[in-house]
This record gives structure tokens, C-alpha cells and sequence, in this order.
């Protein structure tokens, strides 16, 4: 079986730019889906914005003459990735649906957290050092003050934010997962298959749970779904895979704080949610600790001249 992974290159200055730039855009996913969700029933939602993004990968890889054949032995692993999908977008959408966009962005970036922990077991040469645990500890105190925030105790909010914390389980198993076996599989083969196989399942649980599949639609909402799809779902994952393939998880782990804040910061000024002092300090908790687990004190990020940077 072809093996597609290259060794791990440095971080060029425009490579890291465009790094901080993905993760922007996806900071302003759980903004984008919750607008979705003033229309759209959450399964429905799901099945919609999956759709799109699946349609707009096919296009690319068309014009780009990407291969779509899948090896043997590689239809199981798409499968149970598939599965894995499912239940872990269903959840997320369905937690959102129910809970603020500062909570479900604050809870989303426990994955690299979770990460480091199974990595630890399941990954021989992924150990967790003191550095990580401190940062282990401050991701998780973070979250701890969004679910014990004043007011919210025996809400629907607690529901929503458990949901969505079951979701980030999901993720990050199978984040290792995709660690494993990505050596076997072109990048966007990870990301286009298993959008395929689950968006039938996603229509289906919007026909059985939903209350209404579609109770409305407007621009914001048309314009959150194609965000959501287009943006994120498509452009997004596509070009972070690749990005991973080319530069490892820890290089373009370091930029993943930027998540948290954009979407605390967007969920406060476009839909007008609440920006606590417990949210702030769950932020600051959540970013400290990511920035504790993935930058090197002793490593600049640019090694490189600033001239052969900028020759990339």
C-alpha cells in the first residue's frame, strides 16, 4: 500500500500565517452553525452543511484530477471513521442547539487535550511530559468554570455543553485514529469519504428528532450554511490535512488557541451573548493551557532566514 506522508518540514513564515488563518476561520464555525440553527433543525443542519461540503471536495478533486480510487484494505478504517463521524457531529450540532456558541467553543478545544491523553497510550512514541500536564490541568480547570458557571446549574445550557463535551471525546479518538492510519490514505480522502457515508444517516436522524427539519430560512442563515460547508467543512478540513501531512500535528497545533478566542469574541458580537467573568477566566484557562502543551520555549518558530522564508 503507498505510504503518502512525507517527513515533517518547518513551519515557513506564510505557511504559519495561513495556519493562524484556518484556525480563525474554524474559531468562527460554532458561530456559523448556530445561525444555521435559528432555520435548520441540528440533524438537519448537519445533513445540509455535509452535503455542500461534500459536493464542493468532489468539484475540487475533479478539477484537480485527485485520485479517487480507495486501496484494499482501506474501505474498514473509512467506515469506522464514518461511524465515528456520525455520532460526533450529530452530538455537536445537537449540543449547540442548546447551549451558547462561547460555551460549545470553550468545550470544543479540550480535543487537543484529550489528545495528548490517548496519544499517551495508544501512540508508543507520544508520551505525556509535566509541560503537558500542566497544560492538561489549566484546559480542564477552564472548562470546569463553564460548567460550573453561576446560573447554569440544572439548565438546558449544562445539557447542551454535556453533549458537546461527549462530541470532543468522540473527536479526539478519533483524532489518534487518523494519527494511525494516515500514512495509507491520500488527505482528502479521510475528509471526503466519511462526509459521503454520513449524510444520509444525518437526514435520517433529522426526519426521526427533529421538530421541524425547516422552519425558516433567510441570507444569515444561507449565508451561515455555506460558511459552515464551503468555508470549513470543505476548504477547511481539506487544507488543514494537508497542512498536517506536510508540517505534523505539533507545528500546526500551536495555532489552535486562536480557535477559542475567535469564537468567544464572535459569539459575543454577533449574537450578542453573554461574555462572563467566568467565560474570560474559562478562556484564559483553556488558551494558557494550550499554549503550555504545544509551544516550545526553546524553539523559535521561524528557524529559517526571514529571506528563505519568504522564498516558500
Amino acid at each position: 500500500m503507498t505510504e503518502y506522508l512525507n517527513e515533517n518540514q518547518e513551519l515557513s513564515l506564510s505557511a504559519a500565517l495561513f495556519a493562524a488563518f484556518l484556525c480563525t476561520l474554524f474559531g468562527g464555525n460554532a458561530v456559523a452553525i448556530k445561525v444555521s440553527l435559528f432555520g435548520l433543525g441540528p440533524f438537519t443542519a448537519a445533513g445540509i452543511r455535509f452535503t455542500v461540503a461534500s459536493l464542493a471536495i468532489l468539484l475540487w478533486a475533479f478539477v484537480t484530477r485527485q485520485p479517487f480510487r480507495i486501496q484494499k484494505g482501506q474501505l474498514l478504517p473509512i467506515l469506522i471513521l464514518s461511524a465515528s463521524f456520525v455520532v460526533q457531529l450529530s452530538a455537536f450540532h445537537l449540543g449547540l442547539s442548546k447551549t451558547q456558541v462561547s460555551h460549545g467553543s470553550l468545550i470544543m478545544n479540550l480535543q487537543p487535550f484529550f489528545v495528548l491523553v490517548f496519544a499517551h497510550y495508544f501512540i508508543s512514541d507520544d508520551k505525556i511530559t509535566k509541560r503537558k500536564v500542566w497544560g492538561i490541568v489549566m484546559g480542564f480547570a477552564g472548562v470546569a468554570f463553564v460548567f460550573l458557571e453561576q446560573g447554569n446549574i440544572g439548565s438546558d445550557l449544562r445539557t447542551g455543553d454535556f453533549i458537546i463535551f461527549i462530541a470532543v471525546f468522540i473527536w479526539a479518538a478519533s483524532t489518534i485514529y487518523i494519527k494511525k492510519i494516515i500514512r495509507k490514505f491520500q488527505p482528502f480522502h479521510l475528509v471526503l469519504y466519511p462526509m459521503i457515508f454520513s449524510v444520509p444517516f444525518f437526514f435520517l436522524e433529522g426526519f426521526l428528532w427533529d421538530e421541524v427539519m425547516i422552519f425558516r430560512i433567510d441570507e444569515n442563515i444561507l449565508l451561515a450554511v455555506l460558511y459552515n460547508s464551503i468555508v470549513t467543512a470543505a476548504f477547511g478540513f481539506v487544507a488543514w490535512n494537508r497542512m498536517l501531512q506536510k508540517y505534523g500535528a505539533v507545528s500546526m497545533h500551536t495555532f489552535v488557541f486562536i480557535m477559542p478566542v475567535t469564537g468567544v469574541l464572535l459569539g459575543g458580537l454577533l449574537l450578542g451573548e453573554p461574555v462572563t467573568p467566568g467565560i474570560l477566566l474559562a478562556l484564559l484557562l483553556v488558551v494558557s493551557g494550550i499554549l503550555v502543551v504545544h509551544l516550545n520555549p526553546g524553539k523559535f518558530f521561524f528557524p529559517n532566514s526571514a529571506a528563505g522564508n519568504l522564498k516558500n
